[in-house]
């Protein structure tokens, strides 16, 4: 057993598996996208229905209908206002649905009194996205992101929610994220959060164990790939270090952050990780939750930003990218990052050929390069691989350090810290070796070897 094993039902039945509850049928589902009156959003009406029904069709839910609703203003009540709550629910008795998906953040008061109206369960857009994590979370360390995300989203909606607790009191409730009664609420908040304070201690065992894995390879440059969701992030991934992380047409096909070595054109190694894509209103504490997981992102000496440039929503999607990862810290200021347009043997079909179509779109931010390319065909990966290999070599440095015999623990470092290139000959004095030291060890390297610098290239 590991420091995380116990005898925890929900953990070791894969955590938020153990208490969302899902029919073996497919549910009937009804779609409802508001357009908000002076909402802003940088994707269109269109393309924010067809990655809402994409996000459901990810679970296998039988959509039924799927319409967009003009809502002048938010209505604290139902979000959507009476009138559009009446034909809702209408509908939803006519065509026997099941569940109601909304494509907002409702508040749980709006989300029990739609339920109440409609005689549906609800969910809205955070409900839906942690349903979709809950069913993809794969590894130990991922199924505690999840669950830890999903009880702060449900701390507050407990008359309708956690099945888990329900079915501890053999009430055996169903659909999704059914629930207590009102008598208990008091207690179920307080067993959630215990519950919290124990997943937020576990995943900081996972942090301090990251960090170790992260220290035993430092001296190797790490590359994060980053994108939206279904940009073709794992299909990439895969292209370029010839591995089978699962990669499928669907968004969130994978979770867990996946670490491979890969050798560049001229022989240096690098670490590559592909990472949890983004989506537009990434519920806030999903992001939090992930934070351990995208730490590789934060450690990264180069960023892999993945655009699917063959959907028209491309730039608002790489947009809201850059966002999060604006609020993690990182921005092309401090990181290099080569946007990969991914996917162009989905271009040149048309009207315009390949060269016109790549004209005709510009980079999302500040970029180190830019290289097209398709992850199903290999065309513009060898590029790729050069471009990464020339923002390292901008990063980096390459110095001549000597390490006296009586100062051997010098060389471990060396090993741990940076790249070593080459090996003199040792002579009475001790030896020489070349080494290519990245920013992020530039000045514990020099203050270690001070003196001790024969020459360097910068």
């Amino acid at each position: 057993m590991n420091e995380f094993d116990d005898d925890d039902e929900a953990v070791q039945k894969g955590g938020p598996k153990a208490f969302i509850d899902q029919r073996d049928q497919a549910f009937r589902v009804g779609i409802v996208v508001p357009d908000t009156r002076g909402q802003m959003s940088r994707h269109s009406i269109e393309a924010r229905q067809s990655e809402f029904e994409g996000l459901a069709a990810a679970i296998g839910l039988d959509i039924v209908f799927s319409e967009v609703l003009k809502v002048r203003e938010i209505k604290p009540a139902t979000y959507i206002g009476g009138g559009h709550t009446e034909t809702l629910a209408a509908r939803v008795k006519d065509d026997k649905i099941d569940l109601l998906l909304v494509d907002a953040q409702l508040s749980a008061i709006q989300q029990r009194n739609l339920e109440t109206e409609t005689k549906a369960k609800v969910l809205d857009r955070t409900g839906l996205i942690l349903e979709i994590f809950g069913d993809r979370a794969a590894t130990r360390e991922g199924v505690l992101q999840v669950e830890l995300a999903h009880l702060n989203y449900q701390k507050g909606r407990l008359v309708r929610s956690w099945t888990h607790l329900e079915r501890q009191r053999g009430s055996g409730g169903s659909g999704f994220m059914g629930g207590p009664g009102e008598t208990q609420i008091e207690s179920d908040r307080r067993q959630i959060m215990d519950r919290i304070v124990l997943l937020e201690d576990r995943l900081e065992k996972v942090k301090k164990t990251r960090l170790q894995q992260r220290a035993q390879r430092s001296g190797t440059p790490i590359v994060a790939l980053v994108g939206y969701t279904n940009a073709g992030k794992s299909s990439l991934f895969n292209a370029l270090t010839r591995s089978d992380v699962f990669a499928k047409d669907l968004l969130f096909a994978t979770l867990d952050t996946t670490v491979r070595k890969l050798e560049l054109p001229h022989g240096r190694e690098i670490m590559i990780s592909d990472t949890v894509g983004f989506v537009a209103d990434l519920p806030t504490d999903l992001v939090a939750a992930f934070r351990a997981t995208l730490e590789e992102v934060l450690d990264a000496d180069v960023i892999l930003h993945a655009r699917d440039i063959a959907n028209p929503d491309h730039l608002a999607q790489a947009h809201d990218v850059i966002g999060v990862l604006a609020d993690l810290g990182v921005s092309a200021e401090k990181t290099p990052v080569i946007e990969v347009w991914n996917k162009i043997d989905l271009l040149g079909a048309g009207p315009l050929t390949l060269e016109d179509a790549l004209a005709s779109i510009t980079p999302a931010g500040k970029v180190a390069a830019v290289v097209p390319v398709s992850a199903v065909t290999g065309q513009g990966l060898d590029t790729l691989l050069l471009a990464i290999e020339t923002a390292l070599g901008e990063k980096s440095r390459t110095y001549h350090v000597h390490v006296p015999h009586s100062a051997g623990g010098d060389i471990g470092w060396l090993h741990s810290h940076t790249e070593v290139i080459s090996r003199d000959e040792p002579t009475e004095l001790g030896t020489g070796l070349v080494v290519r030291v990245e920013p992020r060890h530039k000045t514990a390297f020099l203050e270690r070897f001070n003196g001790r610098i024969d020459s360097s290239d910068a």
